[in-house]
């Protein structure tokens, strides 16, 4: 029996990026929770393999895929192996990540090259991967795409004193790559507007991760949240928002 054949046409496919640890793993096991067959995509082979087969012994319904968001080749291999096992993707999550910079530094003192990694994964890699798999999502009967965005990326938030992120300007590549992630959700969402494809950013919260050292509000089960709850949104909710917890946060 072929993989594509051995999942129904009722049950959900899903990739997602960045997702051998932190937020997208956890993301990963709460789909294969709802019943989506979900596709653990990671950069490092040997690592995709170890978080899928650790899903897997738990009772997961999970497989890995080699994708790494900065090359090309790497995407354009990965969208033509989903497109020869299942033929149609129904969700994508936009989860890789990166934050590159020298907290110690001021805005105007983080180096150009930092910047320029930074967006390679955070903007470009995020485009990039889309635009790759965008033909297999309007192939689903309901399409999904979430971008991974953060609060970080609100200009509205960084602009007023009284936001707990007013002073937060320590990594302003990933701040600003976050900012042009909501931008790009909004114009994707206008442009799939009368398609059932439905496109949102998210915010996970402040979270007890890698990136962050630890440091953090909430733990990462609760950070996979808001990503999971759009990712199995109806046809009823919305497109081209900008969420955390089903709070809708200032661009």
């Amino acid at each position: 029996m072929s993989t594509q054949s051995s999942h129904s046409s009722s049950d959900k496919i899903a990739l997602v990026t960045g997702a051998t640890r932190g937020i997208g793993f956890e993301t990963v096991r709460q789909l294969a929770g709802s019943g989506v067959h979900v596709l653990l995509a990671g950069r490092n082979r040997a690592k995709a393999v170890e978080a899928s087969l650790k899903l897997q012994g738990e009772g997961f319904d999970v497989a890995a895929i080699d994708l790494d968001v900065t090359r090309p080749e790497s995407i354009a291999s990965a969208a033509e192996e989903v497109a020869r096992k299942y033929g149609r993707l129904d969700i994508l999550v936009n989860n890789a990540g990166i934050v590159a910079e020298d907290r110690d530094a001021q805005p105007s003192q983080q180096a150009l090259a930092r910047w320029r990694e930074t967006f390679d994964t955070n903007l470009f890699g995020v485009v990039a991967v889309t635009q790759a798999f965008l033909p297999l999502l309007r192939k689903s009967e309901a399409g999904r795409i979430v971008n991974v965005s953060s609060l970080l990326g609100s200009l509205t938030a960084h602009t007023d004193p009284a936001s707990p992120i007013y002073d937060f300007k320590s990594i302003p590549a990933y701040n600003a790559s976050k900012t042009a992630v909501n931008s790009w959700t909004v114009h994707l969402a206008y442009e799939l507007r009368d398609t059932p494809i439905k496109v949102n950013a998210v915010h996970p919260g402040y979270v007890q991760t890698d990136m962050n050292g630890g440091e953090g509000e909430i733990d990462v089960p609760t950070g996979a949240k808001t990503s999971v709850s759009m990712a199995l949104l109806d046809q009823n909710g919305p497109s081209g928002g900008y969420v955390y917890l089903g709070e809708t946060l200032p661009w």
